[in-house]
């Protein structure tokens, strides 16, 4: 809609000034597209200015939080075109576009569901858990965030049910934390350096590959505004936990840079008193600088590294805190490094159109040593890729691309280990078009080939569709195909020796699975202070020739096996969120029934609880308070050998003061109940100088309290 024009004589040129219809303030990062093509993006003062030859075109403005709009224009111009855009009636969620299908539609409108945790939510868990994401995901109905250690505090992510190697976790779009240097990935992952986080339930393996049969983490960095930002994050717990985060990040006119550091430390702590660790000491520094550059209106390149180094001990307190005697022994160190560089070039077509090309490449080396062996190894992943997306017609939008990924493993010690190294090969190419029949109804369907080096070819389709029977009303549906090839060495819910792990047999062959979903949906928006959202969700994914690592006690050695027999995962989801006034409210409901058909009576998959109960309630007062209470009933667990466990509550509490728009202070607790496994039964077997760990199923690290100050010293409030 043109609000308004005046005219100043500037021949051959084009200049445009934009601002928000209500307040009058200059609206930056406008995109304005002149037929289709993207030409370039207002600055602070909301000003863009450029050259054509003589003709009359369509333009286009689009701004997050604004309603689009569409006009005619002439060149040679008669001066400059001041646009009023209005801000849009849309709730900010609903109108967030997804990196993760590829297509940047908005959420609502998009066959294939992405969950997104936005910039609220990341700004808030920079407050009260400053260190990793790990908590914040684990808030998503249906993701489970499983400890796989109690000694080293390893972790992994399950989605509806499956185990966390079934989940993939991108940066930007790319592989980093696979196989091996999957290790303490999700653990080192900041939010302050995250601009938001994108989640889809179910097999992806089309989009992105193999490994994302049970779901897709899509983690996706921040990149720099025009005006300068500048943010600090310093963090106290009752564990003895110290974190200290910093970003900065500008845009100039042909330049820009984000950067990002972040410092933890955490004391080893013996919560119940056995006389081994529940909390490692921890000593973390991750640093991630980039560099962007704006060759032209419709070229952006990015370049970046990033550095994390990661120190773990764990074990019996005595040896942490005093040193080894003749007693106390037992302990296990696990220092990491990573070293990752990325590139990516983003050309822009006409007709909404992109040309990507990106790519980066890892090096992670662990060394783990203990009071009874030493292991060191490296593990290199590289990944690259080439995409096109553009429209084909009026209602019609196609992706496609090829991609190659690597993974090269070696043991630098002891010699003597089964795997001395292990590599794995994939190219890959893969097709995705979405149709829009009209307002309501939107069909997807892609398609992708990977080649690998040692277990054939993969064919994966992939269909979705989305259908809004009103304004209220909606129906979501999709079928995908995944597979995951074999790694001997990917985190696995139990922490097995891994000089114990022998390479995969010439017979093992990658698993395939098949996924399905259902869900339906009811929104409703009386006024701001009034809104209803109500999900239903039905899934079911089947994993065929399932791997399983089993023990060979007399070899003392681990290998992989396929069973014959697949793993099932099917449940549904409910949840329903709601804002009444300055209340904000969700509950979420998760039944997952996980079956493991190859062993006796269809035994559940180990550690995945059938019922899952959730609720949040917030309130705000006056934008300078916020108060939260947080709730979860995780239902009965099965263990490794079929025995049941209890179910349990876990309760947490937060308070948050925002004085001016620079500081904001956060009291949080977690573990409210003070819930632990270690109240149940011990974690071990054996004695203290050589324990055997049980696979663990609720907390160890109890109740905790922190609190932290947060300094915005540049940037938008």
């Amino acid at each position: 809609m043109l609000m308004g024009v005046s005219c100043a004589r500037a021949q051959d040129q084009l200049k445009i000034a934009v601002t928000d219809s209500a307040t009058g303030k200059p609206i930056q990062e406008v995109t304005v597209k002149i037929n289709g093509a993207v030409v370039g993006f207002s600055d602070t003062a909301g000003k863009l200015v450029m050259t054509s030859a003589p003709g009359t075109y369509t333009m286009q403005c689009s701004a997050t939080g604004y309603a689009a709009m569409e006009l005619k224009v002439t060149l040679p111009a008669a001066g400059w075109v001041l646009i009023k855009m209005a801000p849009s009636a849309t709730d900010l969620e609903e109108v967030t576009l997804v990196a993760s299908t590829r297509n940047n539609q908005a959420m609502e409108d998009n066959p294939l569901k992405v969950e997104v945790l936005g910039k609220e939510e990341l700004a808030e868990e920079a407050n009260i858990r400053p260190a990793n994401v790990a908590s914040l995901i684990s808030d998503v109905s249906g993701v489970q965030i499983q400890q796989s250690s109690a000694v080293s505090g390893n972790s992994n992510v399950r989605i509806q049910g499956l185990q966390g190697r079934y989940t993939q976790v991108l940066r930007d779009g790319m592989p980093l934390y696979e196989g091996y240097s999957g290790g303490f990935g999700i653990l080192t992952i900041p939010p302050l350096d995250l601009k938001q986080i994108e989640l889809i339930k179910g097999s992806a393996s089309t989009l992105y590959g193999g490994g994302a049969i049970g779901g897709l983490i899509n983690l996706i960095s921040r990149i720099p505004g025009f005006d300068q930002e500048a943010e600090a994050v310093v963090n106290y717990t009752s564990l003895s936990e110290v974190d200290a985060d910093a970003y900065l990040a500008k845009r100039y006119k042909k330049v820009g840079y984000t950067f990002f550091a972040g410092y933890t430390h955490q004391d080893a702590k013996d919560v119940n008193g056995d006389g081994l660790s529940d909390v490692p000491d921890i000593s973390s520094l991750v640093v991630h600088p980039k560099l962007f550059f704006y060759p032209s209106d419709k070229t952006i390149i990015s370049i970046g590294g990033t550095g994390t180094f990661d120190d773990r001990k764990g074990g019996d307190i005595h040896v942490l805190q005093d040193g080894a005697d003749s007693v106390h022994k037992y302990y296990e160190r696990n220092n990491s490094q990573r070293f990752t560089g990325e590139y990516m070039i983003e050309h822009f077509l006409p007709q909404d159109g992109k040309l990507v090309f990106k790519g980066t490449a890892s090096q992670f080396g662990l060394t783990t040593t203990t009071n009874t062996y030493a292991m060191d190894g490296k593990d290199l992943t590289w990944y690259d890729e080439a995409s096109l997306s553009m429209k084909v017609h009026s209602n019609g939008f196609f992706v496609g691309g090829v991609n190659m990924f690597g993974d090269n493993y070696f043991t630098t010690q002891p010699a003597g280990a089964y795997i001395s190294s292990f590599n794995n090969f994939t190219v890959g190419a893969f097709a995705q078009y979405s149709l829009t029949l009209n307002e309501r109804t939107h069909l997807e369907a892609g398609i992708r080939v990977d080649a690998t080096d040692k277990y054939g070819s993969f064919f994966l389709p992939r269909i979705a569709a989305l259908h809004h029977i009103n304004e209220h009303f909606g129906v979501r549906a999709g079928f995908g195909m995944g597979y995951k090839l074999p790694d001997p060495l990917e985190q696995q819910d139990i922490d097995y020796d891994p000089l114990t792990i022998v390479p995969p047999g010439g017979n093992v062959q990658a698993e395939l699975s098949y996924g399905y979903n259902l869900e339906g949906n009811y929104k409703k928006e009386w006024d701001k202070e009034h809104t209803l959202f109500i999900n239903h969700a039905f899934f079911l994914t089947t994993v065929s020739n399932p791997i399983q690592f089993v023990t060979d006690s007399l070899l003392d050695r681990v290998e992989l096996v396929n069973e014959k027999k697949p793993v099932t995962t099917m449940g549904f989801d409910t949840y329903v969120k709601g804002v009444v006034k300055k209340w904000e409210l969700y509950a979420g409901y998760t039944y997952t029934d996980a079956r493991m058909h190859y062993a006796v009576s269809d035994q559940y998959v180990p550690l995945t609880p059938r019922n899952r109960l959730a609720f949040v309630v917030v309130k705000e007062i006056e934008e300078k308070w916020r108060f939260g209470l947080e709730g979860s009933y995780i239902g009965t667990q099965y263990r490794y050998d079929g025995t049941p466990t209890p179910s349990y509550m876990m309760m947490a509490l937060m308070i948050m003061r925002n004085i001016g728009s620079h500081v904001t202070l956060v009291l949080n607790c977690e573990n409210l109940l003070d819930y632990r496994m270690t109240k149940e039964e011990s974690v071990y077997t054996g004695s203290i100088q050589d324990p055997m760990f049980k696979p663990l199923w609720a907390p160890v690290d109890g109740r905790v309290v922190n609190f932290s100050i947060k300094w915005k010293l540049a940037g938008k409030k």
